[in-house]
């Protein structure tokens, strides 16, 4: 990496927070605990929010052009909830709009998974078949979450992420035991997305802070019955299971591939057109 590139990266670090992580000679800047973990929620579905949305109008039949816009839109509205409460517990008056349109991308803490482009739609499908299952089992254990908020969003968002998983359940299988070209492109989307899961499951220092708050999120249980969905929707879609090999990640902790650049530029370009205007 080039001198000016490596300083550019480490400029850019230096503005998204406050407190590096140990152990690390140029390390990532994190916020305080609670505030990185609403973030981290949050973020996963902004983006993943984005990404549906960019099917509005382009959907493969009518009746889905309108089921991924209404999982998009719930996918941004939770994600809504979420930043506010991130700000909240910043408490430096930033609103779920600030959070979303004012942050660069150094500064998202989303999953890289979420910020792929779209591809082709069993790509979209298998990616939020696999978000999907995740998302039901951690909102069913942040339900008892001590922080009254975050609780509240996961009682209403536990039953969007059902549907969403309902839904692209059977797709994966409609897809993946349907034509040859149906089930090679599903197949070749979970290949693709296979190597971005782990980081789903992976836990840091800012989990371990969250746990010592009374938050029980047993992640390892979670992965439990995450493989128990995703080997049963995968056998009756007859596709194969890809290796558990290495795996990507970096979104945690603000390393983001270049589509996340991309995206911000779309999703951000009329706030930042218009900064402090109200609609």
């Amino acid at each position: 990496m080039a001198e000016s590139e490596e300083l550019g990266i480490a400029a850019g670090e230096a503005q998204a927070g406050v407190r590096a992580v140990a152990g690390t000679s140029r390390g990532p800047v994190l916020g305080p605990p609670m505030v990185e973990y609403l973030l981290r929620l949050g973020d996963d579905r902004l983006i993943l929010g984005h990404r549906l949305s960019e099917w509005c109008g382009h959907g493969p039949i009518l009746e889905e052009d309108i089921a991924l816009s209404n999982m998009a839109l719930d996918l941004i509205g939770q994600a809504a909830s979420l930043l506010r409460l991130a700000g909240e517990a910043e408490g430096t008056g930033r609103d779920e709009d600030a959070l979303a349109y004012w942050r660069d991308g150094v500064q998202f803490r989303n999953a890289l998974l979420m910020e792929l482009p779209n591809g082709d739609f069993g790509f979209t499908i298998v990616r939020q078949f696999l978000v999907s299952a995740h998302s039901v089992f951690l909102w069913e254990a942040l339900l008892a979450a001590p922080h009254a908020g975050l609780a509240g969003v996961a009682a209403k968002a536990i039953k969007e992420a059902k549907y969403h998983l309902r839904h692209t359940s059977e797709w994966v299988v409609r897809l993946g035991d349907g034509t040859p070209e149906s089930h090679g492109r599903v197949q070749r989307a979970l290949d693709d997305c296979w190597r971005y899961t782990g980081e789903l499951f992976a836990q840091d220092e800012i989990d371990t802070a969250v746990a010592a708050l009374s938050f029980t999120v047993d992640m390892a249980a979670i992965r439990s019955r995450w493989d128990q969905v995703v080997d049963d929707v995968l056998q009756r879609a007859t596709l194969t299971r890809p290796a558990d090999a290495a795996m990507r990640r970096g979104g945690r902790v603000g390393r983001h591939t270049e589509h996340l650049g991309h995206l911000l530029s779309v999703m951000q370009i009329v706030a930042r057109s218009h900064p402090g205007a109200t609609w």
